[in-house]
This record gives structure tokens, C-alpha cells and sequence, in this order.
């Protein structure tokens, strides 16, 4: 890196993680350096082409990462202006007004559906609709973002859990059993998840399963890392 060598950085790097895998003298100095790496592209991209939607883009989520969400939202929009097709922008812009206090709804769901325009396939669009909707008892309009969500991408774990919780809060207990089967599967550890299946079973007259699902929800709680009291 001193030599100005970054390629040769980047392979030493890879080739440290490979011969050392999980040691953690490697690991603190593989985030150091691509950290460095980080700093000199986007250094190099500012120098570059300053007026880009892409160094735009990074000033804007520098600002997020600060909870800025005020001037955030001014670059993003200025992105918007240059460029209103450009992808993510619309559902960062929305995310950002959600984040505010208090959180602007319905301009982010405005933003959020303007993402789906561009880009029907986003699945973090559909799902962020979803938990808006979910949050104002909206359940029929969130269990159908979640849905999309899950199809749109078949790991997406939260979406399931969403979706299964919607479905519960619905009463629609026997379409809640399969995503939420699912989302037990994949997040085995996550007391939720089996609250939830819990209670669809005990709702749908499966009596063991839900009380096998309780069991295994208290045995997860008891294994979660508690938050420490101040």
C-alpha cells in the first residue's frame, strides 16, 4: 500500500485469508486495508468526477450513515434530478424519509413505489411497503408486499417471518403455516419465528406442533445473548 501497489495488496490479502482463515491478526488487517482501499477510490471518484450520481450517491450516504436524514434526502433528490431512472435511489430516498422523526409515510411510499416502476424485481421496496403497511394494521396490504418480497427473493428470511406475522394478525392462521415453516428452517435460533409458527398451529388444531413449537421458542429465548443492563 505504501508502494502504491494495490493489486499486489488485494492479493496478499486474499492469499493471507486463504492460508489463515479465521485468524484474527488476518482479519483486523484484511478490514484495515480494504478500508484504506475504501477511502482512496472514493477519494479518487470525488477528485474525479465530482458532480457524478455516483459520488453524489456516496456524500448521500455518508449523510445516512450520520443520521442526517435531512440533508441525505437533499442528495438523493439532487441524484433524482440528473438521473430519475437511476436503481435504488427512489427506495434509499425512502428509507431515509421513514428514518426521520417523525418518519414521513406516505412520501416514502410514494418514493418506494416510483423504485418498483424502475425496478419491479427490487424485494427490499416491496418489503419496506409491507412493514409500513404492517405497522398501521394494514394487514391485507402488507401480506401482499410480503409475498412479492419472498418471491422475489427466496432467501430473503425476514420477509417470511413478516409474512407469517401479517397472516397471524389477519386470522388467516393455515395460509401463515408455510412461510413461517420456512422461516423456522432457515432461522432455527430465532424465538420468534417459532412463537409465531406456534401460534398458527395452535389456531389451525395442530395441538402438538404448537406445543412442540412453545417448547422451542423458550429453549431459543434462553440461548439468546441478553442485552447487558446498564
Amino acid at each position: 500500500m505504501s508502494l502504491d501497489q494495490p493489486d499486489a495488496a488485494v492479493r496478499a490479502l486474499l492469499e493471507l485469508n486463504r492460508a489463515f482463515p479465521h485468524d484474527p491478526e488476518v482479519l483486523f488487517t484484511t478490514t484495515h486495508y480494504y478500508s484504506e482501499l475504501a477511502s482512496r477510490a472514493s477519494q479518487e471518484l470525488a477528485a474525479t468526477a465530482p458532480t457524478s450520481a455516483q459520488a453524489e450517491q456516496l456524500e448521500a450516504e455518508a449523510y445516512e450513515s450520520q443520521g442526517d436524514w435531512d440533508k441525505a434526502a437533499t442528495e438523493y433528490r439532487k441524484i433524482l434530478e440528473q438521473n430519475p431512472q437511476r436503481h435504488g435511489i427512489h427506495y434509499r430516498l425512502g428509507r431515509v424519509l421513514l428514518s426521520k422523526t417523525p418518519p414521513d409515510v406516505e412520501n416514502a411510499k410514494k418514493e418506494l413505489n416510483e423504485e418498483l416502476k424502475i425496478d419491479p424485481n427490487n424485494a427490499a421496496a416491496e418489503f419496506v411497503l409491507g412493514e409500513t403497511a404492517r405497522q398501521a394494521g394494514q394487514w391485507e396490504e402488507a401480506i401482499g408486499h410480503f409475498s412479492k418480497a419472498a418471491k422475489l427473493d427466496e432467501g430473503f428470511q425476514e420477509a417470511y417471518l413478516a409474512l407469517g406475522m401479517s397472516l397471524n394478525a389477519a386470522g388467516r392462521f393455515a395460509d401463515a403455516l408455510p412461510p413461517l415453516e420456512s422461516y423456522v428452517k432457515m432461522q432455527p435460533g430465532d424465538p420468534a419465528g417459532h412463537y409465531q409458527l406456534g401460534t398458527a398451529y395452535a389456531r389451525t388444531g395442530h395441538k402438538e406442533e404448537a406445543q412442540r413449537e412453545m417448547k422451542l421458542q423458550q429453549e431459543s429465548a434462553a440461548k439468546a445473548p441478553r442485552t447487558p443492563q446498564p
